[in-house]
């Protein structure tokens, strides 16, 4: 599991004394996240049948209901035409159910497999290790287009450090009214980016002090004292504060101290706003993504949608970069007997953050590891002083 949603789980089995079966169970949608009737339109395979889901739903309706078929207002996403050429007075309940959940079963196969295929003859890859769309982004990035020994990992503080770094888009809300109004809408904003401008890349320098004084285009992610200007209709620099109802992000007017991107700093500063330097960690850089925006954006322009891979290419395209900024500390799940709880939620290492009740004498616990958060700080190997 991940921020609350099932990624994957596995079902074991004996097979013999010496034999274990696995079945391991995904969540499709985390892959191609579409809806089923919309992917089998894309994937032109067999489609998504229609089922009366708020007739089924009537507590006063028996599963061997036979009859006349319910009312098309009962379904939903059906027009007229289709429903008049499914209508008939002799309509079963339960053989519909039957066949409903077998059609969905049929249809979702057959769009893996063909999704698959696609994926295997352009990139080399099977889906099948990628439980999730982000995963086989980020397994196509790395096997087709990275670079050796460009992109560092780091852990600990420097992770934590640079994480704080990483905010929301900004929000405005107006009163909706206007007149002579124009609409506008970007064209892949986050593949734009991606392939416009450079990105860190090993080695990664630690220093102390303010590095700008000797190095005025510093690149990289920089611990700073923030003062603003002192009038601002709309203040633009976020930060996130601690609320009686939990962390807000709020763009304040003032002083303060944060974690900030150099290139963040440097267009802030054109605004008014004041940075000192007092740590932080340098890169190289590089344009990172050009090739693989490239690519993707050459299929999306040049295929018809109607055809699978203006769909795979698109989600492929807005799937990337998110990866890079993933939390490493994964939270651990395990069943616990209702008795047994108490015992571990005590213990020194153990930070519960969920039960969910199972209603069967067993509940899931989340719950984090003191034991997981890594300290190494290897990759700082430099110090700079004024």
């Amino acid at each position: 599991m991940r921020d609350g949603k099932m990624i994957q789980f596995a079902l074991h089995f004996p097979i013999t004394n010496k034999k274990e079966g696995k079945i391991i169970f995904r969540d499709s949608y985390l892959l191609l996240p579409s809806s089923l009737r919309k992917l089998a339109n894309s994937f032109s395979v067999d489609a998504k049948s229609y089922f009366p889901f708020k007739f089924i739903n009537d507590s006063n309706i028996s599963l061997n209901y036979i009859g006349i078929i319910p009312n098309i207002d009962m379904f939903d996403n059906i027009d007229r035409d289709t429903y008049n050429n499914i209508f008939t007075t002799n309509w079963n309940l339960k053989n519909e159910c039957i066949k409903y959940c077998q059609q969905d079963c049929i249809t979702l196969h057959q769009i893996l497999t063909y999704f698959n295929q696609l994926i295997f003859s352009k990139w080399r890859l099977n889906i099948s290790k990628y439980p999730t769309l982000p995963s086989l982004a980020f397994g196509i990035f790395r096997c087709n287009y990275l670079e050796e020994n460009t992109i560092p990992r780091y852990t600990g503080s420097m992770f934590y450090d640079i994480k704080g770094s990483f905010l929301g888009g900004h929000t405005d809300t107006y009163i909706p009214y206007g007149e002579n109004l124009n609409h506008y809408d970007v064209n892949s904003l986050y593949p734009h980016v991606m392939h416009k401008y450079d990105m860190p890349i090993a080695p990664i320098r630690w220093f102390e002090g303010n590095i700008l004084i000797d190095n005025p285009k510093a690149f990289g992610f920089f611990l700073c004292k923030i003062v603003t200007p002192d009038k601002l209709d709309r203040p633009l620099l976020m930060t996130r504060v601690k609320t009686d109802s939990g962390i807000r992000t709020v763009a304040p007017l003032g002083t303060w101290f944060d974690w900030v991107f150099s290139e963040e700093m440097h267009t802030y500063s054109t605004l008014g706003y004041k940075f000192k330097v007092i740590k932080g960690y340098t890169f190289n850089k590089m344009n990172l993504f050009k090739d693989y925006v490239n690519q993707l954006y050459e299929i999306k322009q040049n295929t018809p949608k109607s055809d699978p891979m203006y769909l795979i290419s698109k989600l492929l395209m807005n799937s990337l970069f998110g990866r890079f900024g993933m939390n490493f500390d994964l939270p651990n799940y395990k069943f616990i007997k209702e008795e047994d709880i108490k015992d571990f939620i005590q213990k020194d290492f153990i930070q519960v953050s969920d039960i969910i009740t199972l209603d069967n004498g067993y509940n899931l616990i989340e719950f984090l590891s003191n034991k997981d958060k890594s300290l190494d700080d290897s990759n700082t190997i430099y110090k700079y002083f004024n």
